[in-house]
């Protein structure tokens, strides 16, 4: 029964030989990332609404500013350290400001208490881009990219759950506990996530293995099943995970400005996060119209969107985004995200209430999560050991809060231009018109790409 079973999973999801340990550990580690994010993120939102729209533009430009301290810290430990030991260092210095902003709020009070919270709102946006970035980043050193096509929208379920399980914890527990308490709950599923990063380096030679004797997989992942074939791909696994990555902390942005591919990623991620600002302006503006000073009603509907968003992912990512990935392709992945922003901006712009800004916003998430993250992420599995951790974790967060402010203060301009919510909307249908163009480019780059490194 058992062994029936794991075929009918294998079947459904499409997992070879050797890759099932790996996998199930890659979407627990997942899980508890996003389980530990979406506890405060409805906590974070409610912060951000509290101060009112006309300061998000500044709470955008200060996480931009904590991004430009960030990186560079990051890119030394990488070039200095095993992957192994900086992955834990990342986790466990942002597992420590979790605890010291717990003890932060229970001093606080009145004026004091809102500048905290508008420190923890830009905080929460670094420690969210930082985390996420250095899962992907070792996850695409792990799998090949063959394997990525089929399993990273398995492993993005992982992810799914833990976001859907935290907002349930917070919808739950916001009536029983202060919101800020559930901040030490979050700090304890980091610490988790930071000893199943270990065991997962640690399946890689297993990886490697199955990629190797996988009829699917490029040529430059085949090889032959003999002992002398396996050893040395172990042998070589080994001295990866041992060696230091090395360069200097520019390094990574160096490369995504050399080069046209990583550079149209940079762009990619440009659009997607101006889309996303407008959206989430005229998401704050419209929710804090409806509810006025209703606090705890404000963190409900976030929290209850988030479930909603996190619900329609799982259902997407169980039975359909490895199949559109593998059928359609990484472009066509990545085009039909803005294609949802075209129409829901044009459908915004018709009528700019409550009920058409949270369905928008609930079905883009959703099209980010299960469909666009995991064929981005694939895009790097073609590219440098070097361009995964720097050049990609450069344009994740960098190149992120760039078009985060990008699109904050062109809003906020707009805005008081006098151009309304309708207005607003109209100017992101080019914008979203472009990025459905340079997905489809990416698509065809990647697959050039890979063409090049297995000839």
């Amino acid at each position: 029964m058992l062994e029936l079973w794991k075929r009918t999973i294998r079947r459904a999801i499409d997992i070879r030989q050797g890759e099932g340990r790996s996998l199930f550990f890659s979407a627990a580690y997942y899980y508890l990332l996003l389980c530990a994010y979406y506890i405060i993120r409805p906590i974070r939102d409610d912060m951000g609404a509290a101060g009112g729209v006309d300061n998000l533009a500044w709470l955008f430009t200060g996480t931009l500013v904590g991004m430009l301290l960030m990186h560079p810290i990051y890119t030394a430990l990488v070039s200095r350290m095993p992957r192994r030991q900086f992955i834990s260092w990342v986790y466990r210095f942002f597992m420590l400001q979790l605890l010291l902003f717990y003890a932060i709020f229970q001093l606080v009070d009145g004026n004091s208490e809102v500048w905290a919270g508008r420190i923890f709102f830009i905080w929460t946006s670094v420690f969210n881009l930082f985390i996420v970035s250095v899962f992907w980043s070792l996850i695409n050193d792990i799998f090949r990219p063959n394997q990525s096509k089929r399993l990273f929208g398995v492993i993005a379920v992982g992810g799914t759950a833990g976001a859907l399980t935290g907002s349930t914890i917070t919808t739950a527990l916001t009536t029983l506990f202060m919101p800020v308490t559930l901040l030490l709950l979050s700090a304890l599923l980091m610490e988790v996530a930071v000893r199943i990063s270990r065991y997962l380096g640690d399946q890689e030679s297993t990886m490697a293995l199955a990629a190797a004797g996988d009829s699917d997989e490029d040529s430059s992942e085949r090889g032959e099943s003999s002992p002398e074939a396996q050893q040395a791909v172990i042998t070589q696994v080994e001295q990866k995970q041992q060696s230091v990555i090395g360069g200097d902390v520019l390094e990574g942005a160096r490369h995504v400005i050399r080069s046209p591919y990583l550079l149209g990623i940079a762009l990619l991620m440009l659009l997607f996060t101006i889309v996303s600002t407008y959206l989430y302006f005229q998401q704050i503006a419209i929710v804090n119209e409806v509810y006025g000073d209703d606090s705890q009603g404000r963190t409900q509907l976030f929290a209850m969107r988030d479930l909603a968003v996190n619900a329609l992912t799982l259902i997407i990512q169980l039975f359909f985004t490895g199949r559109i990935l593998k059928w359609l392709g990484t472009g066509l992945g990545l085009a039909l995200l803005p294609v949802i922003s075209f129409i829901g901006f044009a459908l915004l712009a018709i009528s700019p209430i409550l009920a058409v800004v949270i369905i928008f916003d609930t079905l883009r998430r959703a099209g980010n999560f299960a469909l666009q993250r995991p064929a981005r992420e694939s895009l790097y599995t073609v590219v440098s050991r070097t361009d995964k951790y720097k050049a990609k974790n450069f344009n994740d967060t960098f190149v992120y809060r760039v078009g985060d402010q990008l699109g904050a203060w062109s809003y906020t301009a707009m805005a008081w231009m006098g151009l309304g919510l309708s207005g607003l909307a109209i100017t992101m249908l080019p914008i979203s018109a472009v990025w459905f163009f340079l997905a489809l480019w990416l698509g065809k780059q990647r697959q050039k790409q890979l063409t090049e490194t297995t000839a």
